[in-house]
């Protein structure tokens, strides 16, 4: 605090509970708020970096900054870095031989992070006048997330509790505008806490103003200037009340369901005539084999496929003598298959179980071995399963579909929807919706308090914890919604694995979100990124692309950087993941894709007999249209069921391979879960786990 101080500032007011000062300079015409964050709080270091207009790193001289600065810096990188400085003190306290080196290493740790930064040291008052002087002249950087939105950082705080309950009651927080004029009509979101509407804003007396005055026999030769507030014209009187809301946003998140909602009505005699009509023109007459469906004489591609005679000698052969060598096979194969699941080990090297050996596992082995084959197969074979033996692959795969092409195919988005998507708001053109909002903002000129003012805000309905949490030391960020922004809908990130993070993420599985100024929790679906109608699954987190993470959430107009953080069972959270916001987009189509193996028994020139992808007559015939193909290239179609116990024939554009493996992909629509939870516990300070990176590299040798 000393350091900051020179002849054209003064602190006039010191903030214990959040270890701050405020600074006035009548050189610069400037007011400066300082707020020190705490390393050892995540979310208090982001929430400040979210409303700072600038953000001063002091170095230490020797190293810049350990393990855990270098995450934190991570963090704020990806979140939004506003405009900084860098400064550093006690380098003269070094030794005279080390001040070199402390400065080249300085450099050097700068130049990666911040390569155009200038570095201040603060060792004497002028030092600390230039460090005042960039500050006052830094041009501010632009966050695409504080754009049109009214921000503020509390400077006081008061809960009245309700007359029902001392739980919950009304918030008077007093602060600083920043950002975009404040309306008491919207709605402000309290970082960490919810969505809450405001019943009244006063305007108070500003409790530190640019023209103070000098008291009489203050000032001495050799001491500190001290500046005492001015008084406003009004400020003997109380606050005086600025605004109240008359047309307010409610705070309906969800869409009440209704249960008649989807109750269908029988066609018109106009829609059925209009039915019958299109089908008439897209009707064609194909040759079909006796007692084939509709839906399978779909399938049947009118190409005058030509047979040959080895092929019709095919037909003749006899079920029993196929289905007994199948069985001999079958028993064969299972037996190899259980011996190798019997001697299959895992072996390490004796100093490391030895070093291990202590250690606590949240797992035990047996389940850390199948977890290790399960993930092994699944990178081995993906989207591969096995037809299950007591149940008709009909009934087990009744949900998928086949589909002619991937790519082409029609899905409707609007088919068999889970019960949650009565919940969620939908636009017709979120696009469309974004635009006319913000050129709203821009044409209309809002009423309420300006950008500089110190206001006092009267929020209502807003539990105690958020008093009690600012009692703790923690800031409290409030900023205003647009709106359509408490509303809840399906949210797309377009996310990338964090290069200094290699734990295995898996689909579903619960993260913390950081999506602008919002953070909750969820658990998000993971698919390609592109453009095309449809998107393929992903089950893992993949380091080497850019994947969309899909989960229920408020809606958020873009653009707003996402972080996305894996809590460990310690409390810490690790950085997952970063991006930015895609989409709200509840269309979005998601494919689960699902293939099924088959091992051709009888090849012949364009023909084949195929076993092991399904074990009863009756799945084959079910299966008929749907199209195979074989992991080298070749395209084909069942022709027909052989004997009672799954082996078909099938025909293909070529001449299989002994070796090759046959396929049958089936496909179904995910939606993630709703997960969605506004309240994020507070992480335990971060420490790079030497131990963790230890048993990686074990793992992977």
């Amino acid at each position: 605090m000393r350091a900051l101080q020179s002849d054209g500032a003064a602190v006039v007011h010191r903030d214990e509970r959040a270890e701050g000062f405020v600074l006035l300079s009548p050189q610069f015409k400037q007011r400066w708020r300082f707020v020190t964050a705490h390393m050892g709080n995540l979310h208090a270091v982001l929430d400040l970096a979210k409303v700072a207009d600038t953000l001063l790193f002091v170095l230490d001289p020797l190293d810049g900054w350990d393990s855990t600065g270098d995450y934190y810096l991570s963090c704020l990188f990806a979140q939004g870095l506003p405009s900084y400085a860098l400064a550093v003190l006690g380098v003269p306290d070094l030794p005279q031989k080390k001040q070199a080196d402390a400065k080249k290493k300085l450099g050097k740790a700068i130049e990666k992070r911040f390569p155009d930064a200038k570095l201040f040291p603060l060792n004497t008052e002028q030092e600390s006048l230039l460090l005042l002087r960039h500050l006052a002249a830094q041009k501010q950087r632009h966050l695409a997330f504080r754009d049109r939105r009214a921000y503020l950082l509390a400077h006081n705080a008061e809960f009245v509790p309700s007359r029902d309950s001392d739980l919950v009651g009304n918030l008077k927080v007093s602060g600083y505008v920043r950002g975009w004029t404040l309306n008491v009509n919207s709605l402000v979101h309290i970082v960490g806490h919810g969505d809450f509407q405001m019943s009244q804003v006063d305007a108070p007396p500003d409790p530190f103003t640019l023209n103070p005055r000098v008291a009489k026999g203050q000032q001495k030769k050799g001491q500190d200037m001290e500046i005492q507030v001015s008084i406003c014209p009004h400020s003997q009187q109380s606050a005086s009340v600025l605004m109240q809301p008359r047309k307010q946003q409610p705070l309906q998140s969800e869409v009440i369901p209704d249960p008649m909602e989807g109750e269908q009505t029988w066609p018109t005699e106009e829609e059925l005539k209009d039915a019958e009509g299109s089908l008439k023109k897209r009707r064609k007459v194909l040759k079909v084999p006796k007692g084939t469906s509709n839906y399978q004489a779909a399938w049947i591609v009118d190409d005058g496929e030509d047979g040959s005679e080895e092929e019709e000698e095919d037909d003749n052969m006899e079920d029993e003598d196929l289905m007994e060598e199948a069985s001999q096979v079958v028993e064969s194969s299972e037996e190899e298959e259980l011996a190798e699941e019997e001697c299959e080990t895992m072996t390490i090297a004796e100093s490391a179980r030895d070093d291990l050996y202590d250690e606590k596992v949240d797992e035990d082995e047996e389940q850390m071995l199948e977890k290790y084959r399960q993930e092994r197969l699944d990178q081995m074979f993906p989207d591969e399963v096995d037809t299950p033996r007591n149940l008709p692959a009909r009934v087990r795969f009744q949900k998928y579909r086949g589909l002619k092409s991937f790519r082409t195919s029609p899905w409707d988005p609007k088919e068999n929807l889970p019960r949650d998507y009565a919940r969620i708001f939908q636009f017709q053109d979120f696009s469309r919706t974004r635009k006319h909002v913000f050129r709203q903002l821009e044409k209309e000129e809002t009423e309420g308090a300006m950008v500089g003012w110190y206001v006092t805000l009267h929020i209502c309905s807003v539990p105690i914890s958020v008093m009690e949490s600012f009692r703790q030391g923690m800031p409290m960020v409030l900023f205003s919604l647009l709106p359509h922004e408490q509303k809840m809908s399906v949210l797309n990130f377009v996310v990338r694995r964090h290069l200094g993070n290699s734990d295995t993420v898996k689909a579903k599985e619960e993260l913390i979100f950081h999506c602008g100024f919002r953070r909750f929790r969820a658990s998000p679906l993971y698919s390609q990124h592109s453009s095309a109608d449809k998107h393929k699954l992903e089950h893992f987190l993949r380091p080497d692309a850019a994947l969309v993470a899909t989960v229920y959430a408020p809606i958020a107009f873009p653009p707003a950087s996402v972080l996305l953080f894996k809590q460990r069972s310690n409390g810490m959270h690790d950085l997952i993941a970063t991006g930015s916001l895609l989409s709200v987009d509840p269309d979005r189509i998601i494919i689960k894709r699902l293939v099924l193996s088959g091992h051709p028994f009888k090849i012949f020139s364009k023909t084949a007999v195929v076993r092991y992808m399904f074990f009863n007559r009756e799945d084959v015939l079910w299966f008929k249209p749907v199209e195979l193909r074989t992991k080298w290239g070749r395209r084909g179609h069942i022709t027909e069921p052989l004997g009672t116990h799954g082996h078909m024939k099938c025909h293909f554009d070529g001449q299989l391979k002994s070796q090759d493996t046959v396929l049958l992909n089936l496909y179904k629509r995910v939606f993630p879960k709703w997960t969605y939870d506004p309240h994020v516990p507070e992480p335990v300070p971060w420490a790079r786990n030497e131990q963790q990176l230890f048993m990686q590299e074990l793992e992977m040798e």
